[in-house]
């Protein structure tokens, strides 16, 4: 009845301390909220609905989740730490809990004194902690050094355990029973939500827990958007569609993407769009090795785009990691000196947007970096990716 693993639990919050002991602080707080959910999760195998809140790990002592009071009970339902605390910032404006007990963070600062020392505290998610709570936190730990250890923390996440990819495993088999659903709904006529709605189906018939993104399904020059949730757009002949699906388990993704005909075939111009966008894939897979840098990854997809008149619609890498997050550091763009290594997983993902002929394009799927290369999280989809039309 939960989406977390108590033994990986466990060693997360011990590889925090260690982050602790290394820079000399005395407890981490770790932001989270709905839309930045993946820190909080790492720690909890969970997350609040409406709420925002924060997880407390003391160098020594019990670990506690602060949020409101419409979390407590589903956190200590559902959460691997289960002590709680209430404060008015975590909780949904203006509403009222007339039988919650909620303290603020100077109450919180005198609990935690009558235990531990609290001089320095490491706070991950600065870029995204709202202003307020960073205003109360500081005014209610008085005189308390506040240190961003958001860099530390995330690097705890970007090599996956046994665990973690077994569940990405998972999420990726759902990501294909899930597009061969969109697949099968694509045609003339058709809306966009009724493609979206199938492949959402077959992921939470699967037991999915959630979706790294909002399904995409961008038909004809709905596609330049990016990433275009479902409308109530009807598909046209002679349309290309672009799909996207990223099911969890237990709070890991999966992602296909794929660019489709309304019509069930490509034309022969369409043909040669995709086969571009299969080159650059298989030129970006070539690279798929421990050691190899970011930069010097994205090189060879990014020559091929040039000379084929592609890099004014280019807008993302064609490359990124993934886990809690569909897309999450560490990010190997131009610029990147990030490095691959063992029992990292990664998503490769081409596209271009806004071109004046096809619109919006992406092909995806997922790799496990191993010792010796790489390994297909989804074999057909990596044949699929790989082939030419």
């Amino acid at each position: 009845m939960s989406y977390y693993d108590a033994q990986e639990s466990k060693k997360r919050i011990e590889k925090v301390r260690e982050i602790l002991n290394a820079r000399s602080l005395d407890l981490a707080l770790v932001y989270y909220d709905e839309l930045n959910i993946a820190n909080g999760w790492y720690l909890t195998g969970w997350c609040p609905q409406f709420e925002k809140g924060a997880v407390l790990i003391p160098r020594k002592g019990e670990p506690m989740i602060l949020g409101g009071p419409e979390s407590e009970p589903f956190a200590r339902m559902a959460s691997a730490i289960t002590n709680t605390r209430n404060f008015k910032v975590f909780m949904v404006p203006d509403e009222e809990y007339p039988n919650a007990t909620i303290i603020d963070f100077a109450e919180l600062f005198v609990e935690l004194r009558a235990n531990i020392e609290v001089r320095r505290i490491g706070l991950v998610g600065m870029e995204a902690i709202p202003h307020a709570l960073y205003v109360q936190l500081e005014r209610g730990f008085t005189g308390v050094e506040i240190v961003d250890i958001t860099a530390e923390f995330l690097a705890l996440r970007h090599e996956k355990s046994d665990w973690e990819i077994a569940n990405i495993r998972k999420g990726f088999e759902m990501s294909l029973a899930s597009y061969h659903a969109m697949k099968a709904k694509i045609r003339p006529g058709a809306y966009e939500y009724e493609v979206a709605a199938a492949g959402e189906e077959v992921a939470r018939r699967s037991g999915a827990s959630g979706f790294g993104f909002s399904a995409i399904v961008g038909s004809g020059e709905r596609s330049d958007a990016v990433v275009p949730t479902a409308l109530n757009k009807q598909m046209q002949s002679g349309e290309l569609v672009m799909v996207g699906i990223a099911p969890k388990w237990n709070g890991y993704c999966g992602v296909v993407g794929d660019t489709l005909p309304a019509s069930g075939s490509y034309t022969a111009r369409q043909r040669e769009c995709i086969n571009d966008l299969r080159e650059a894939f298989r030129l970006t897979k070539a690279m798929l090795k421990p050691g190899a840098v970011g930069r010097d990854i994205d090189a060879p997809a990014r020559e091929y785009y040039q000379k084929q008149g592609l890099m004014k619609y280019l807008v993302c890498p064609f490359l990124h990691t993934l886990g809690l997050n569909e897309a999450e550091a560490p990010f190997y763009g131009p610029n990147s000196s990030d490095v691959l290594k063992p029992n990292m997983v990664v998503s490769i993902d081409v596209s271009f947007f806004g071109h004046p002929e096809f619109h919006g394009t992406r092909i995806e799927t997922g790799y496990l970096i191993t010792r010796g290369g790489c390994e297909p999280l989804c074999p057909e989809m990596d044949a699929l990716m790989t082939g030419r039309l």
